[in-house]
């Protein structure tokens, strides 16, 4: 089988843990990673096998602590068939023009706008639209989240109105510079937030509004989820159609908080701890006065990596059919 030959530009948060994703995959493989700086990151990636490229004025600083370097990043782009772009938000925009130089498909992330790309990208919702395409953009952890959830249901009953709020988390566990320390902090103060419009590249015409709050917490975020739905339907419907959705886990069973949801993920021997699924308080799914209600918590980590993998698999159409993409990705992964 030819695999599809995938590099990673930036080897921090999301790009490490796409890189291991894609190494499980039959139809993928890893031929180098980029990383501007000698950190622990990049002595990590070197140690797994990894191809480590860099900046061209960066590979004496590199090479001074000990990595050994396969190329400067042009190099390592000219030689994968796609390049999944995990540089920091407003980063990636300054790569494209790399990236169509040398002809090879790109991927950004959700810190990117969508019009860089033109396709903005949810593996259950509009993986047909990334068939075949040059461009796409993996939507942020929050709007995947949302997506996951609100696109079954608007298919099931149609959501006449989404009110959402999300409860956000300042920082990642390893962030020292970042976030409110003892604070909640309106994010942003003029409402609604940037979510709901992100949600409408990937699900348009859907009425949906969102407002947020960052917290001093590190784990997860937290969305209060409020729908008006088009058909009348109880809460044991809706919890039929979530249960169907691969990338969509009930929790229960004592975890009343974000905190054991994280334990359950180490328990459940992921790796990093990590939660690639939405995790739905099932007891929360409630029918008030016709409108519906819940509480989902998601893991700002790592639920886009299953989706970046699915994206590769559509923009080198090693699969037409998303399910069959989904359900491939899902295995590989242990999900």
């Amino acid at each position: 089988m030819t695999k599809a030959k995938v590099a990673i530009n930036g080897y921090g948060t999301i790009g490490k843990r796409v890189a291991d994703a894609v190494m499980l995959q039959d139809d993928m493989e890893i031929i180098g990673i980029a990383k501007t700086r000698p950190n622990f990151e990049t002595v990590m990636a070197q140690d797994k096998g990894y191809p480590v490229y860099t900046l061209a004025d960066r590979v004496g600083s590199m090479e001074e602590a000990g990595i050994e370097v396969a190329g400067t990043v042009e190099e390592m782009v000219e030689a994968a068939d796609v390049v999944v772009d995990c540089t920091p938000g407003k980063v990636g925009v300054t790569n494209k023009e790399l990236y169509e130089k040398a002809g090879i498909k790109a991927i950004w992330q959700g810190g990117e706008a969508h019009e860089l790309a033109g396709c903005s990208f949810n593996a259950e919702t509009n993986y047909e639209e990334a068939l075949g395409k040059d461009f796409v953009r993996v939507v942020s952890c929050n709007t995947t989240g949302l997506c996951r959830v609100l696109s079954p249901l608007n298919n099931e009953f149609g959501v006449k109105k989404a009110r959402i709020t999300l409860m956000r988390r300042s920082a990642d566990p390893n962030d020292i510079k970042h976030g409110p320390i003892n604070a909640i902090v309106p994010n942003p103060i003029k409402l609604p937030s940037h979510h709901g419009p992100d949600v409408k590249t990937v699900i348009p015409g859907i009425d949906v509004a969102t407002t947020a709050v960052k917290l001093p917490t590190t784990l997860m975020h937290l969305h209060t989820i409020n729908l008006e739905l088009e058909k009348e339907c109880t809460a044991e419907d809706v919890e039929s159609i979530l249960a169907e959705q691969s990338r969509v886990r009930f929790v229960g069973q004592g975890i009343t908080s974000t905190a054991e949801i994280m334990e359950l993920a180490k328990d459940l021997g992921r790796p990093r701890g990590d939660m690639w699924e939405n995790c739905v308080w099932n007891e929360s799914i409630t029918m008030y006065e016709g409108e519906l209600y819940f509480f989902q918590a998601i893991h700002q980590e790592s639920d886009v990596i299953p989706e970046n993998v699915d994206a590769i698999r559509a923009m080198m159409e090693l699969e037409s059919d998303g399910q069959k993409s989904i359900a491939e990705t899902n295995a590989k992964m242990g999900i």
